[in-house]
């Protein structure tokens, strides 16, 4: 199985809430990141290069890349909030373990999403989890219940994402 990347989350975010080009451009730019549409769609592309590499992409999506967008996300669906001078340097937490936590958390703020109905999009996608093991994905790192989301959860998010929301 192919482990889940940075590229990846953001193709199948772009596919669940079919999101334009233009959009994402507006989104990571709501998230502090400025972009063009070609860089957009070289973040999505698949490298045409080495068939045999089928996970790699034209341009790299790094976590900061990625966490602009999700906060740009959040920022497009709630609207922007003002960001206090000494939380400036929290604003980026992702690390390669906790990007599916910290995808998650953002998709359940952006998305209004309750615990039920990110328990409902998971068991869409034919994976079942209560609501403690739930929990401990969303808490903040470093907490005593806090809990490493796999792939296999973060990619069956996405995948209940897609059935609920282009249906």
């Amino acid at each position: 199985m192919i482990l889940l990347n940075n590229n990846d989350i953001l193709t199948r975010l772009r596919y669940a809430l079919d999101i334009k080009d233009t959009a994402m451009v507006e989104i990571f730019e709501l998230g502090g990141m400025e972009t063009t549409k070609e860089e957009v769609q070289k973040m999505l592309s698949k490298s045409k290069e080495d068939e045999a590499q089928e996970n790699e992409y034209v341009k790299e999506v790094n976590n900061t890349m990625l966490e602009s967008f999700l906060n740009g996300f959040v920022s497009l669906k709630r609207g922007v909030q003002d960001v206090k001078p000494e939380n400036e340097q929290n604003q980026f937490l992702m690390t390669d373990r906790n990007v599916n936590n910290i995808l998650l958390k953002k998709m359940k703020i952006a998305l209004s999403l309750t615990s039920e109905d990110m328990l409902e999009i998971l068991q869409d996608a034919g994976v079942n989890l209560s609501k403690s093991e739930l929990s401990a994905v969303l808490r903040k790192e470093g907490h005593r219940n806090y809990k490493e989301c796999g792939d296999r959860y973060a990619r069956n998010f996405l995948k209940g994402l897609a059935l609920r929301y282009r249906e």
